[in-house]
């Protein structure tokens, strides 16, 4: 199996569900002082998705592949195209951009690519799965932990948005299940946590973690912007208001896919923060 994106926030997980079930595991990396984060078993390559030649000595030979796209759109259709030459099933990290619900259905960049990629991979004719994963529960990290750590008050935009956050252990061990087992070939899995919460109560629920208060306080939507100018691109920090704002004091999508997969309940967001509750008392 040859995991791409294997150094990243899902990538890293997958790896590490695939070695535990015996599955000998390739990783693509762009830069080789990534790899260090690896196990010494995983059998490393060095290639660029923006390179598409580059990835032929990964793929060759390889089944199946988790593709995780990080890089522009203009080199996809010749990346795909690579990928229907040598393997015979991906299993793709998408969005729940064709999901009903307003969290889902706001104008964004990422969305469109996803949906372009999906177009492509269906028209080869390969195996594939196609992985969408909702809100994920480890958003926290970056968005409240600084605040949180220094004891200051968090401050938000649209702290009444309800969201389902996903454990990021539950989407990688959805996309490991699928990668090495069969009877996952055109299925289409949006991927939730078990519960609808605000974004203000998911900030309490670290608080009853931590044994603390954290005072929770409205941002408007341009402290939101000026505060977040140059952290993240214009166009991400448009989508974010724009589904919060449409998600505001309406129940979450939620789904069983997780249980339905795995065969157990996914984490809930206070399993996740009771596992990394560290991560908002010590700085990194």
């Amino acid at each position: 199996m040859l995991v791409t994106g294997a150094t990243g926030r899902v990538g890293r997980l997958v790896v590490d569900h695939l070695l535990d079930a015996g599955v000998p595991v390739r990783a693509l990396v762009r830069r080789p002082r990534a790899a260090v984060t690896l196990p010494a078993e995983v059998e490393v390559f060095t290639g660029d998705l923006t390179v598409p030649e580059s990835l032929d000595p990964a793929l060759s030979g390889t089944g199946a592949v988790f593709l995780v796209w990080t890089a522009p759109p203009r080199t996809a259709a010749p990346v795909v195209g690579r990928l229907a030459a040598q393997v015979r099933k991906v299993v793709f990290l998408s969005s729940p951009h064709r999901t009903a619900h307003p969290l889902f259905r706001q104008p964004n960049p990422m969305a469109v690519l996803h949906a372009d990629i999906e177009r492509l991979i269906a028209a080869t004719g390969l195996e594939s799965t196609v992985i969408r994963p909702g809100m994920f529960a480890s958003n926290a990290l970056a968005w409240w932990a600084p605040a949180i750590r220094a004891g200051d008050v968090v401050r938000w935009p649209h702290g009444a948005a309800e969201s389902a956050p996903v454990d990021d252990r539950d989407v990688a061990a959805v996309v490991a299940r699928t990668l090495s087992q069969g009877g996952h070939s055109g299925r289409d899995y949006v991927l939730t946590g078990p519960e609808s919460l605000t974004q203000a109560a998911q900030v309490g629920v670290i608080g009853d973690v931590l044994g603390r208060r954290i005072a929770f306080e409205e941002m408007t939507p341009e402290e939101f912007r000026s505060l977040w100018e140059g952290a993240a691109p214009g166009p991400v920090i448009d989508m974010l208001l724009a589904a919060w704002s449409a998600a505001a004091e309406r129940p979450a999508y939620l789904t069983d896919t997780v249980a339905d997969v795995l065969g157990t309940p996914p984490r809930t967001f206070r399993q996740w923060a009771v596992e990394h509750s560290e991560a908002f008392t010590r700085v990194p």
